[in-house]
């Protein structure tokens, strides 16, 4: 029974169910506990820089839909602008930004934007799309919408968008920032192939581990 297409599925949605039994439980008392750390965190970044508490950023998500994604704001508030100029004036910068898709050097970020993503904190708010069903604890990169201009083609990308995206996941644990583009999504490839409860308890452990040392963050 287990090996035909009806008993795959049942096994699918199972799954899918204890997932989703997971991101709720473990997520509600993720959010009581880390309550309060946001709200200091929120006072900080009002008194420390111009502009709003939270960066709202629309991400690609299951099936290649968008959600709105939240995250403690990091940078100024002119960061676009400030991107721009950079990119234009710095062809090594440049051409780390269409490598990664990130920056070591960031012009953007604030200096308490870069203790919180350090640290990882930045991202607490995504508790909120957890429990809001947009996102899961574990799952791939939530990705911006410009990461999925061209990739329209490329399977593994897409493979990603099969599930949900997560706070957490397979490429955070193995190396984060210090992996390249192509890096992150085969892993993420391979993430989804072989997801499981037990992996997704596995990362999450491997994660606090992760984030307590600072590892391949910036």
């Amino acid at each position: 029974m287990n090996g035909s297409p009806l008993g795959k599925n049942t096994i699918f949605y199972r799954e899918q169910f204890m997932v989703r039994c997971l991101d709720l439980i473990v997520g509600a008392v993720i959010f009581i506990i880390v309550l309060p750390i946001m709200l200091m965190i929120a006072v900080a970044i009002r008194i420390s820089s111009p502009g709003p508490v939270f960066f709202v950023q629309k991400r690609l998500s299951q099936g290649g839909r968008t959600f709105p994604c939240f995250k403690f704001r990091t940078m100024v508030h002119n960061a676009e602008e400030v991107l721009r100029e950079a990119l234009s004036n710095d062809a090594r910068m440049k051409a780390e930004w269409e490598n990664h898709f990130k920056l070591k050097s960031d012009p953007r970020i604030t200096p308490l934007g870069r203790f919180l993503r350090t640290t990882s904190l930045d991202e607490l708010p995504q508790i909120i799309n957890v429990l809001k069903g947009e996102m899961s604890l574990v799952g791939p990169r939530a990705r911006p919408l410009y990461e999925g201009e061209g990739q329209e083609d490329n399977s593994l990308f897409q493979l990603g968008l099969t599930v949900k995206p997560g706070m957490t996941g397979l490429w955070q644990v193995s190396g984060r920032s210090k992996l390249n583009f192509t890096q992150r999504i085969e892993l993420e490839a391979w993430y989804v192939q072989n997801r499981s409860l037990r992996l997704d308890l596995m990362i999450l452990l491997k994660t606090a581990v992760v984030v307590i040392k600072g590892d391949g963050a910036y």
